[in-house]
């Protein structure tokens, strides 16, 4: 296990602005393609922080978080720091406003994501924890994903790979 206190690499602090977006999705086709528009910077990764991670996230008008979906043993939170994304869960949608936050327990079922319904860039935190075992569950597609080795392995909800 690496030392982080003691790496030379890794850095006290930065500036989240300079830790390099990911714009593409771990998803497999054709859901990759619907989360055009969201970019990620995997702020945790940079301190090399393994038990759970931070995610600044922006959302241009017209895109989406994730796919909606709940989580089997990840609980998840979202800080909104700007824009006014629509919060979509089981039970219906909520507007959000910077200051707002929200959280997603695991195992409840109540599945979930942000739609950029504006015509602003909309900007939050995300913080999930990362443990070994979880499974997402995604109601609206043929899609189902476990976290195995430190890896989404992604299949139809059959099984069947993608």
């Amino acid at each position: 296990m690496r030392d982080t206190m003691n790496d030379k690499h890794t850095p006290i602090a930065v500036p989240a602005a300079d830790v390099t977006a990911r714009t593409t999705s771990l998803y497999p086709e054709p859901f990759a393609s619907r989360m055009a528009g969201r970019e990620k910077r995997r702020l945790g990764d940079v301190f090399g922080l393994a038990n759970f991670g931070v995610n600044l996230t922006k959302l241009a008008p017209g895109a989406s978080s994730a796919l909606r979906h709940t989580h089997s043993l990840q609980d998840e939170f979202i800080y909104i720091l700007q824009g006014h994304p629509t919060l979509v869960t089981d039970t219906g949608e909520t507007p959000l406003a910077p200051g707002m936050c929200a959280g997603f327990k695991a195992g409840t079922g109540n599945a979930h994501q942000l739609l950029n319904r504006s015509n602003e860039e909309v900007q939050y935190l995300e913080i999930g924890d990362r443990t070994v075992g979880d499974a997402v569950i995604y109601p609206d597609d043929d899609l189902q994903a476990s976290f195995v080795d430190g890896n989404w392995r992604f299949t139809r909800k059959d099984g069947e790979p993608y």
